[in-house]
């Protein structure tokens, strides 16, 4: 998947249109969308094609618990299109992004949803509010975030990898730690693979690092408490991006795409990029914030 073409400001109108809606009007799905189920899905693709022959794969997997379901409602309202605008503005030609629903497999009917990859407007926004806003669980200490690694190590295929060694960006939102194995029998119930024993979430992360850059996205400062000292321990500290508000997520996950494709040279051209975009001096400075261990990460060469 990943054929079409995007049009900014198609997709800036499609959220603008939307912008004062109820939350049932936009997220009208009251259970798992079919075409979003997991369940026997060999693989989601993401393909070059003539009108994007350097595709870039990107993931996004949300958590839609509780007040985390604010992540993928502010996406839907208003923010998505300014990270594909980001990416375009940077020279990122060919973005193509797949949409994952993240539950809790031990009390949601719909604890891991999965869209295609994606590049145009019109089917991006499908995928995205084909999401399920169950929002059962949410501080319960922990949240499936392990099913939706596991799925996209090894269930999805990317040309930007395949053929240019190109690794794909995989971002999970969330404010809970993860299980601490993928379970067999939650991966043989909503994935239906057939594994030999449980995996370890630090062995899933690093199978998952073997084709994507993983970064776990904690909304806002008041929520790190909660998780941060967790995904510290299973992934580099760097990768864990604590952000100032939820409403920053596009603009920090588009800046980290840029900065590690060396698109963009350091946060100040990110800064500026932003604030010629409009955006409040507060917001800026909180993206810069949230971005800056890692792009001192890259600037060491490490």
């Amino acid at each position: 998947m990943g054929y079409g073409s995007y049009s900014y400001a198609a997709h800036e109108a499609m959220t603008k249109a939307r912008s004062e809606l109820p939350s049932q009007e936009v997220f009208q799905q009251a259970a798992l969308h079919p075409r979003m189920n997991p369940y026997r899905v060999k693989f989601r693709e993401s393909r070059d094609s003539d009108a994007h022959p350097q595709s870039l794969s990107v993931v996004m997997a949300l958590d839609v618990t509780g007040s985390m379901g604010n992540i993928p409602e502010n996406l839907a309202r208003k923010t998505f299109p300014s990270f594909m605008k980001n990416l375009l503005e940077a020279g990122i030609a060919d973005p193509q992004v797949l949409f994952m629903a993240v539950g809790d497999a031990r009390s949601d009917d719909a604890p891991l949803q999965v869209g295609q990859f994606e590049s145009s407007e019109q089917q991006l926004d499908q995928w995205l509010t084909w999401m399920f806003l169950e929002g059962r669980g949410g501080g319960n200490n922990f949240e499936s975030y392990e099913l939706a690694i596991y799925f996209a190590a090894r269930h999805t295929v990317m040309d930007c990898f395949e053929k240019r060694r190109k690794k794909g960006y995989f971002f999970m939102t969330g404010d809970e730690p993860a299980g601490a194995d993928v379970s067999r029998t939650h991966v043989a119930n909503i994935i239906g693979d057939d594994l030999d024993a449980d995996i370890g979430l630090f062995d899933a992360i690093q199978d998952l690092g073997r084709t994507f850059q993983p970064f776990f996205l904690i909304p806002d400062q008041r929520r790190r408490a909660r998780c941060e000292d967790f995904w510290t321990l299973v992934m580099e500290d760097e990768r864990v991006i604590r952000m100032d508000s939820p409403e920053d997520t596009c603009d920090v996950a588009s800046a980290l795409v840029a900065l590690t494709e060396r698109a963009v040279p350091h946060p100040d051209a990110v800064a500026r990029r932003l604030r010629n975009s409009g955006r409040a001096d507060e917001r800026v400075k909180g993206v810069i914030r949230a971005i800056t261990p890692w792009a001192e990460k890259l600037a060491r060469g490490a």
